[in-house]
């Protein structure tokens, strides 16, 4: 177990994808015609409790990056295992298809959010750091707003979308 195995990128992203993590959705707006923005995103981490912040990364290809790299506020979705459907519609095709459908409101502080029920919890963010972090950029949000409800989350493993046993393990 302990020899060195030489890596690509295919093999070393199916590494990384044995750690099971949570799903998000994570909207803003673009800041000129204020459309709606959103993606489903894996790379979400709590990073501070005073002051309270989370981390998320986002692909250098990715052509919403500018508008995240702009905005001041975002709202992210942790998804719950009852939209399993929501986070395949923001991972990809065009944005403006990903609304369609799709019910939006405001955040407490005014941010464009899911009007979605589902949710397993939401947070309401200020941008406030972005960095380098190779092929994504690292963003940094202070959390303003946040909510949330005892569901079972969707969790993202191995290159897939599954669904957070109902019951407890023994």
């Amino acid at each position: 177990m302990t020899s060195s195995i030489r890596f690509n990128d295919r093999y070393f992203r199916s590494v990384v994808g044995r750690f099971p993590t949570g799903v998000t959705t994570i909207v803003t707006e673009t800041a000129d015609t204020r459309q709606p923005i959103g993606l489903t995103i894996s790379s979400f981490h709590s990073l501070s409790l005073n002051p309270p912040l989370i981390l998320w990364t986002l692909t250098r290809q990715a052509s919403s990056l500018p508008h995240f790299m702009q905005t001041n506020r975002y709202v992210v979705h942790i998804l719950s295992a009852a939209q399993k459907k929501l986070a395949r519609k923001f991972a990809s095709g065009p944005q403006d298809r990903r609304f369609e459908g799709i019910q939006l409101t405001r955040s407490p502080a005014g941010a464009v959010m899911l009007d979605d029920p589902r949710s397993a919890a939401w947070l309401e963010c200020t941008n406030v750091a972005q960095h380098d972090g190779g092929d994504h950029i690292i963003f940094v949000g202070q959390v303003t707003n946040c909510f949330y409800q005892d569901v079972p989350p969707l969790i993202y493993h191995s290159g897939n979308f599954e669904l957070t046993p109902s019951q407890d393990l023994p």
